[in-house]
């Protein structure tokens, strides 16, 4: 799964098999330290493994080193976790970039099309210069650097291409420079060529993945609201990853970046590559339905999700609302509802546990979730 080179990203292994990392980015102003630190934390509740934090201005490179130093550890168990790896996103000023490197960064994303090329290699020398803590017993690495393209800054020589050949164009670009980071001895990179169209993200990466061994970030750039968003995040990135193809990947989504988080892992999870937290798995309406199974299924999702008890449990929960598959259905879950008119079975691993009126199931299934998971 993935490319063929292996990376770190602070304590995230990127490429060479390794898990496929979900990213998210910080929608709070980076100066206002407090609100950033705390959406951070956010993000690492939820499941986020890297984090991209915006850099603008010099004014607030002091709060974006804090937030460097005080990330959270990342999710999971024991007292040794390393701290979630913050990128900076950087755009057209290189000095920005640096500053990053100087406070700490694990890894700065750069679009080097908005940069002179003597700047973009400042930028490489001190990424390869600077180390960053890695994972405990593991040696420190360079700043990683994402290399980015995208359409709004495509070279004077590929824009035209980019009407008829909008991924050829994109690919084209981000081969330069990584030949230019390869030429100047810096392999600690990762390339995306993101687009808004799901078609052409689809085609560019898997061009790209012919043409490099280079770990990949994958995703829709600027898909949408959290609805559409999330379709054709799903379509695009599903799309890549089950080929084969990304690295770590964002659903870009326009809203609370909490979502992205539990839009990657629900990909990640629906092509069974990773998993974290239950998995609600419920009918779709239809004229055999004998109880309220809309409300059911988001009463359950919604606890689920929001039970610090519960919400990291890799378990799947099925609620079923006829008597015609919710029997086999909820055998087959880790635990599950099958309704009938105003009444349910409640299933343990595939057994039947009771028989409770309508109101009473969903308090049932999450005291058997806790007692027995």
């Amino acid at each position: 799964m993935g490319s063929e080179r292996r990376i770190r990203v602070g304590a995230v292994p990127v490429g060479g098999g390794a898990p496929v990392a979900v990213q998210s980015m910080t929608c709070t102003r980076t100066g206002d330290a407090e609100a950033t630190l705390a959406q951070v934390r956010e993000l690492v509740t939820a499941g986020c493994e890297i984090v991209r934090v915006s850099l603008p201005t010099a004014e607030e490179a002091p709060a974006f080193a804090r937030l460097v130093r005080e990330a959270p550890a990342r999710a999971g168990a024991g007292e040794d976790r390393p701290r979630v790896p913050i990128i900076a996103d950087i755009h057209y000023d290189w000095r920005l970039a640096l500053a990053a490197v100087e406070a700490g960064a694990a890894g700065v994303r750069i679009n080097p099309g908005t940069m002179a090329e003597h700047h973009v290699r400042e930028i490489v020398r001190a990424a390869a210069d600077a180390r960053v803590p890695a994972a405990p017993g593991e040696p420190d690495a360079p700043v990683a650097i994402r290399i980015g393209v995208n359409a709004g800054s495509l070279p004077r020589d590929l824009r035209g291409r980019a009407a008829t050949d909008a991924p050829g164009a994109l690919v084209e670009a981000a081969l330069r420079w990584a030949e230019r980071f390869e030429e100047w001895d810096f392999t600690d990179y990762k390339l995306s060529v993101k687009s808004s169209s799901v078609p052409d993200t689809i085609a560019a990466y898997r061009l790209l993945a012919q043409k490099t061994c280079a770990p990949l970030h994958v995703g829709v750039t600027e898909a949408g609201t959290v609805r559409s968003g999330t379709v054709k995040s799903a379509v695009g990135i599903g799309a890549l990853l089950a080929d084969g193809i990304g690295d770590t990947l964002r659903a870009s989504l326009t809203g609370d970046p909490v979502e992205e988080v539990r839009v990657a892992w629900q990909i990640l999870a629906a092509l069974g590559l990773r998993r974290r937290g239950p998995d609600v798995i419920s009918c779709p309406t239809c004229g055999r339905t004998e109880v309220d199974i809309v409300r059911l299924a988001e009463d359950v999702e919604r606890r689920l999700g929001t039970d610090p008890a519960l919400a990291g449990r890799v378990i799947t929960v099925a609620v079923m609302g006829c008597r015609v598959n919710g029997p086999e259905e909820a055998r087959h879950a880790d635990f599950g509802i099958a309704a009938g008119t105003g009444e349910g079975v409640l299933f343990d691993h595939g057994e039947r546990v009771e028989t409770l009126p309508e109101g009473q199931l969903v308090d049932a299934l999450l005291a058997l979730i806790r007692a027995r998971a």
